[in-house]
């Protein structure tokens, strides 16, 4: 990502949140699904034709995405109701883009959810959930700041407490980052995260070539996107590693392990994805 980019949800790395809103709308409307979000289809439209949102838009090599998006998404939405049972009582979701579990889950009263991302995704975002007249089910709080600069102020201004125990997840973020970036980030999580805090994190371990397949790089390339441009071509530390180093408790799942724990049969190219990275929870 160039450093100085200041994207909104149809341009640069903005618009991948549109594709995975898109996603979870195709999700939405599955007799099996595994994830019902009522704002989805809304944030993936309102932008115009940025990204299609029928499933006969997408080829063949998304179709395994969309799959696996739910998954993900299942997967993160039990975790923070196991984190909050555990006694969480903030969260925060990083690069939160068109996330919508402030409004779609059960949270616990008085729960502060505080949303990081671009100033133009966040407003995108709040003025077509304004119009649909949604309510969040917490405390939600913009922290409208890029992840390359000083995200840990904006997030104390916003009234973030690091004495409270919070539930952290950097969800289809770590692979668009700068590896230094990375590192400064999960530094930051550890300084602010009072004992008995989590973190549930997307984490990518193949290299580039793998994330990018033909089919993906042809649709992005029409939606006016370049994934390869946008994810970082450097190998990054192993965030297992690095939490264990910093004195957490990490769990790792494999995409196939949890799509047997949710019932999720994936295709050939969908058992593919579970080639490109894991899903790691850590406690502190």
């Amino acid at each position: 990502m160039p450093a100085d980019e200041d994207w909104d949800v149809a341009s640069g790395v903005g618009i991948t949140a549109l594709m995975v809103a898109a996603a979870r709308a195709l999700e939405t409307e599955r007799a099996d699904r595994l994830v019902e979000d009522p704002f989805a289809a809304a944030l993936a439209k309102a932008a115009g034709a940025a990204v299609p949102t029928a499933a006969a838009d997408f080829g063949e090599g998304w179709q395994d995405t969309i799959d696996y998006i739910g998954l993900r998404s299942r997967l993160f939405d039990e975790w923070f109701g196991l984190a909050c049972a555990g006694g969480a009582r903030q969260a925060v979701v990083l690069a939160a883009g068109l996330d919508t579990r402030a409004f779609r889950l059960a949270w616990p009263p008085g729960l502060r959810l505080f949303e990081v991302d671009q100033p133009k995704v966040l407003a995108y975002k709040g003025a077509v959930l304004a119009d649909l007249g949604a309510r969040p089910a917490c405390d939600r709080r913009e922290v409208p700041v890029d992840l390359r600069d000083d995200w840990p102020a904006a997030l104390r201004r916003a009234g973030f407490d690091p004495g409270l125990p919070t539930a952290w997840l950097a969800e289809g973020l770590i692979y668009y980052l700068p590896v230094e970036t990375d590192v400064r980030l999960l530094a930051a999580v550890d300084e602010m995260s009072a004992p008995g805090s989590g973190i549930a994190i997307e984490n990518p371990t193949a290299k580039r070539s793998a994330l990018l397949g033909d089919d993906m790089a042809r649709s992005s390339e029409k939606w006016g996107v370049d994934l390869a441009a946008l994810f970082g071509p450097d190998e990054r530390p192993d965030p297992a590693e690095r939490l264990a180093g910093f004195g957490w408790r990490v769990r790792r799942e494999t995409v196939e392990e949890a799509a047997d724990r949710f019932g999720r049969a994936l295709t050939s190219g969908g058992r593919g994805l579970t080639r490109v990275g894991d899903f790691l929870t850590a406690e502190r």
